[in-house]
Order: C-alpha cells, then sequence, then structure tokens
C-alpha cells in the first residue's frame, strides 16, 4: 500500500482556522505553529518535527489560513472587464450593455475555456480553492460543452469546483436587443441539462471535489411563475442544492412588490425557494423581516461587496444576518461587475464598507475570515472543507507577509484583510500544491494574457 503524500508547514507566524469566536486564531506560542498534510487532509497542527522524506515549507513570517471560498461567480465574464458602454451604468443598463450585449461572442469552446482559465487563475492567485460559478450562458443548440470546459479548467487547476447551471426558461424583458446566444431552453431542456450533468460531475461526502448545483439565473425575471416550485422538486429529487440572484436593487424590490404583491424573499419563500440547501447572491436590500426569515429558514447569502459597489447598488446586511444566526459567504461575482475578482481584496472591501456605514464594531477581520472561508463552505454544503483542524480538507494558503503594506504590523493576524490585496507564497487544494512558490505549476502564463488579448480584440472589432 503506497503511503499517502505528506508535506509540513514550519514556523508560522499567525494560523487563521476559520472556526468561530476565540478558536479563529491558533495560540503558535503555546500550541505549536506548524501543520502537517498528509494525502488530502490536514494530520496534525501543533509543534511537529520533519519526517524522513517529507517536504518542508518555510512558513516565518508568513499567515497561514483556511483557502478562500468563493460562493457567486460569473466565470465567463472573465474577458469583459472594463467596457466603456458599461462602466459607469447600474445594474439594468449594465446588463444590456455587456453581459447580454457580450454573450453573442462566447459561441465556440476556446473562448469560453480561456475565460474561466483566467478567472480561476486570478482566483487562485489570492489564495481561492474553492469556486462555485453561476455559468448561465446555456442556450438551445450550443455548439459546445460549457458545463464541460469549466469542469476541465478547474481539474487542469486543481481547484474545488461547484457549477451552478444557471440559464433562463423565458424571454426576460429586461434583456435589450438579446442575440441568438441568450435564447431560452424549456422546462424540460433545463431538467435534462441539470440532470445530465448531475450524473456527470456530481460528487457526495463532506470534501467532494465536483459539485453542481441548479441555478436559474434569477427567480423573477429568468422563469415563469409555474416554473419554480417544479425547479425546487427537481434540484431536491436530485439531491443537489439551489441559487440564484435575489434583491441585488431597489427596482428588484419595487418590481417584486408591484407585481408579485410581496417582498422577493416572501415571494421565493412561497415557492419553495429557501432552506438550508438555498443561497442567494447579493440580497443588499432586505427589511428586519426578511433577514429573519433567513436566519431562521438557514438561507445563504453570497455577499459581494465589491460588485455591489462597482454598480451602486448599495451595501447588503451581511453584518445584521449574520448575527442574527444567518448564514453568509463571500463572493466576487462576475468580473464585468468588479474588475479585480480577487478574494483578498473582496475581505478587505467587505472590512471596510460595513465599518464606514456602521461604525467601527461592525464587523472584524476574523468575522470577515470566517465568512470567507467557514462561512462560504456551510453555504455550499461542503461540511469538510473552510477550517483548518485534523481530518478536515488540506485546503489552505500560506500568506508572507512581504510587502510593504504589511510591515510594521502588531497583529500579524489581521493583514489577509486589512491589508486588502495580497499574493500567497502556495495555496493547497486538496493537499496538492496548486500554487507553489508564488507561481502555478505548468500554467504558461503569458500565453493566457496573450489569449485573453486576442479574444477581447476580437470582441471590440466585432462590436464597432
Amino acid at each position: 500500500m503506497t503511503t499517502p503524500y505528506s508535506l509540513l508547514i514550519r514556523n508560522a507566524s499567525a494560523i487563521l482556522t476559520g472556526l468561530a469566536g476565540d478558536a479563529m486564531r491558533h495560540d503558535v506560542v503555546t500550541h505549536g505553529a506548524d501543520i502537517r498534510v498528509r494525502g488530502d487532509v490536514i494530520e496534525a497542527i501543533g509543534t511537529l518535527d520533519a519526517q524522513p522524506g517529507e517536504r518542508v515549507i518555510d512558513a516565518s513570517g508568513s499567515v497561514v489560513m483556511p483557502g478562500w471560498v468563493n460562493t457567486h461567480h460569473h466565470l465567463f465574464q472573465s474577458l469583459l472587464k472594463g467596457i466603456p458602454a458599461g462602466i459607469n451604468e447600474g445594474l439594468m443598463g449594465w446588463l444590456s450593455a455587456v453581459p447580454v450585449a457580450y454573450r453573442r461572442h462566447f459561441d465556440h469552446d476556446e473562448v469560453m475555456r480561456v475565460a474561466a482559465r483566467l478567472g480561476m487563475v486570478e482566483l487562485l492567485l489570492s489564495g481561492c480553492t474553492t469556486v462555485a460559478d453561476h455559468q448561465y450562458h446555456y442556450y438551445p443548440g450550443m455548439p459546445f460543452d460549457a458545463s464541460a470546459a469549466v469542469f476541465d479548467e478547474a481539474e487542469a487547476l486543481g481547484l474545488r469546483f461547484v457549477l451552478c447551471r444557471g440559464g433562463q426558461t423565458i424571454v426576460r424583458a429586461i434583456d435589450v436587443n438579446p442575440p441568438p446566444q441568450v435564447r431560452p431552453e424549456t422546462l424540460e431542456q433545463f431538467f435534462t441539462a441539470v440532470e445530465r450533468d448531475v450524473h456527470r460531475y456530481h460528487q457526495a461526502g463532506p470534501r467532494p471535489m465536483r459539485q453542481v448545483v441548479s441555478a436559474p439565473t434569477t427567480p423573477t425575471w429568468s422563469v415563469p411563475v409555474e416554473h419554480l416550485k417544479p425547479m425546487a422538486q427537481e434540484a431536491r429529487r436530485l439531491g443537489i442544492r439551489l441559487h440564484s440572484h435575489l434583491s441585488e436593487t431597489v427596482e428588484y424590490v419595487t418590481y417584486c412588490r408591484e407585481v408579485h404583491g410581496c417582498s422577493p424573499v416572501e415571494f421565493v419563500g412561497r415557492h419553495d425557494w429557501l432552506g438550508e440547501d438555498v443561497w442567494y447572491a447579493h440580497l443588499v436590500h432586505l427589511t428586519p423581516e426578511e433577514i429573519q426569515t433567513l436566519a431562521e429558514t438557514r438561507t445563504g447569502m453570497a455577499h459581494c461587496p465589491q460588485s455591489n459597489g462597482r454598480l451602486g447598488s448599495g451595501v447588503a446586511p451581511a453584518p445584521e444576518l449574520m448575527r442574527a444566526g444567518g448564514r453568509v459567504s463571500l463572493a466576487v461575482d462576475g468580473a464585468a461587475s468588479n474588475e479585480a475578482a480577487d478574494m483578498f481584496h473582496e475581505a478587505h472591501t467587505a472590512w471596510m464598507v460595513h465599518r464606514a456605514v456602521k461604525g467601527p464594531g461592525a464587523l472584524s477581520t476574523d468575522e470577515v475570515i470566517r465568512m470567507g472561508t467557514a462561512g462560504g463552505a456551510q453555504v455550499l454544503g461542503l461540511q469538510g472543507v473552510g477550517t483548518l483542524a485534523p481530518g478536515q480538507a488540506a485546503d489552505l494558503v500560506v500568506l508572507p507577509l512581504n510587502d510593504p503594506r504589511q510591515w510594521g504590523l502588531h497583529d500579524p493576524a489581521v493583514a489577509p484583510v486589512a491589508c486588502g490585496a495580497a499574493r500567497p507564497s502556495h495555496v493547497l487544494c486538496a493537499g496538492r500544491l496548486v500554487v507553489d512558490g508564488g507561481v502555478i505549476p505548468g500554467l504558461d502564463m503569458e500565453k493566457l494574457h496573450a489569449q485573453a488579448d486576442d479574444a477581447v480584440r476580437h470582441m471590440q472589432k466585432a462590436m464597432a
């Protein structure tokens, strides 16, 4: 029998566990500053001696923390950053000018793969080990397999990947001059595609590398009301979770009240779209009653502060939901509405924006770490991911404090949040070194850069 691969991380200046309260900060002085990884899990944390043949990573002057869990992204948008027609638009104008208009260019396999690869590389280099991608670019007669494209790219990079299989089953009234690539599927086509992806990719257990989620783009605009309950029922029959956007803007809330006579949270509740197997992106505009409902039903939030700020949507009550006992996670959203889809940057923004609005007690750095690690794993139902403890997934980040922005710190444990953007020296996912010495093994970064530039030039020429 082959002995599992073993790796020792030694002499960390701080270890953040992702656990709640005082347990967040492992006492490296009293309880040791070393972590042993064996196979795909953490074997021990403490004062540990190196074993024969074991690789040793010196984490002196570094913070070690769980890999970030990004619970909402649109990876295809990684090639749609900073488009002038949408840079100063709110959500509705931006939707028409950017993701709807530019979906016409994602009509072949290679452009989808380049976009997905680019987005995942940016995430990996910001310490993210689990990505939930809300991939809604599907349409009847699509000439390539978009699900296979994103799963293949995630596997090549070693990421833990959750496909939130999106789409629409109605022509959305909010889409202005949509191209053919925005055509809706029928409900039967949607069900068939989701079930096919579940059979191909979905894994069970506490530490799966691949999962599939049923995720129509929005419950109010992307599907007829009569499709919502069948979608929820079908997902639960398949044993998968549910995800969508909700309450992103004031206009969204107004529409729901005018058309359906209730709040968005009340609306989805009427159609079986609340529960611990459901989470929503944004949830920016919530009443106290909606916050309580979300907490009581254990329905999750993917908090996207940078995208919400970039589009002028507002500041989501993430701390309020968290303190009500709700499930809150952190996400970057698509790069078309967040040109820096970087988890360290997202964490820094979350910490700053809530304190700016609600005061210095609104959110601590430890709470942001928990939101972006264990909180994300909880929302995704990944019981063995998101915390540093023996038996948990070996998804972790070594962050050296070697940049001037991090020098002079009296408490190194605040660095991953308080100091903003950072570059890890090492990232492990399921025990595999997916970033080693600050680089992604086997990746031709210059080639990826050239491919991204070529794709952008093609789009600009076609749209001129």
